[in-house]
């Protein structure tokens, strides 16, 4: 991975005098590259799977995604150590966090829950590889010296902890959960503000949940049917990734 010089020069002895701004492009010895690759690899890849399996995929259940996230991140941590340029890599990361985002605007199939922990694998790739890990620890006539930084490695370690701490606590908190639910309900003579109380009892013992509030949405009086959105309390360790599917292409995915 390339490293930027410091400006000046080491004074290392009359004969060993160099001015560092006369190197470019230093480069690591080849066992450091692939240490300093297998470092961030590993690192990255075991924060994204506690991540996945712990906190995502427990609720969700959604293979796809896990599968999705997983390559996702490995992907966009060598592409990063790759480039090995921060201010590149900088560029990529904030381009692909604009990206996504208009994706999930104009896309109805992708959940906000899964472009929220997109959107946090790929922070964490951008962390495990764009922070510097070596430092540049001496400079002779042949060849810069590197170092592994323990700072660096300790700094590194921590922003991930971080992160996975931030997740722990949202994701486990002891506040109570809710879920919503489209549903396309029949008895529209309920849905009048006058009989919400009745058409809340009727909605928990059908679907056999708490409801916590309901929306009203497009009405057929043709039919006599509306669609419902339906807030309600989700029991400990349930999951709800497809409660507001309603068409069968949509349930294969």
């Amino acid at each position: 991975m390339i490293l930027p010089v410091l400006q000046g020069g080491f004074d290392l002895g009359d004969e060993n005098v160099i001015d560092v701004q006369t190197i470019t492009d230093a480069m690591m010895t080849t066992a450091q590259s692939l240490t300093e690759l297998g470092i961030r690899f590993l690192l990255n890849l075991l924060v994204c799977w506690l991540l996945v399996q712990f906190f995502y995929y427990p609720k969700s259940r959604r293979r796809d995604y896990y599968f999705t996230f997983m390559v996702f991140s490995s992907a966009m941590l060598l592409l990063l150590f790759m480039m090995g340029n921060a201010e590149v890599g900088v560029g990529l990361t904030l381009g692909l966090f604009a990206i996504f985002g208009v994706i999930r605007y104009r896309t109805e199939t992708v959940p906000i829950r899964e472009m929220t922990y997109l959107f946090i694998i790929i922070a964490v790739a951008a962390v495990n590889g764009l922070s510097p890990l070596y430092k540049l620890a001496g400079l002779t006539s042949d060849a810069p010296h590197y170092e592994l930084s323990t700072g660096s490695l300790a700094v590194l370690g921590v922003s991930n902890l971080l992160v996975l701490g931030l997740v722990c606590a949202l994701e486990c908190g002891s506040r109570k959960r809710t879920a919503t639910r489209l549903v396309l309900y029949d008895r529209i003579e309920l849905i009048v503000p006058e009989r919400r109380s009745e058409l809340i009892e009727d909605l928990e013992k059908r679907i056999g949940e708490k409801v916590e509030d309901v929306e009203i949405g497009h009405v057929d009086f043709l039919r006599d049917a509306a669609f419902i959105k339906v807030r309600y309390t989700l029991a400990k360790g349930a999951s709800s990734s497809i409660g507001e599917l309603t068409k069968a292409k949509d349930f294969a995915q």
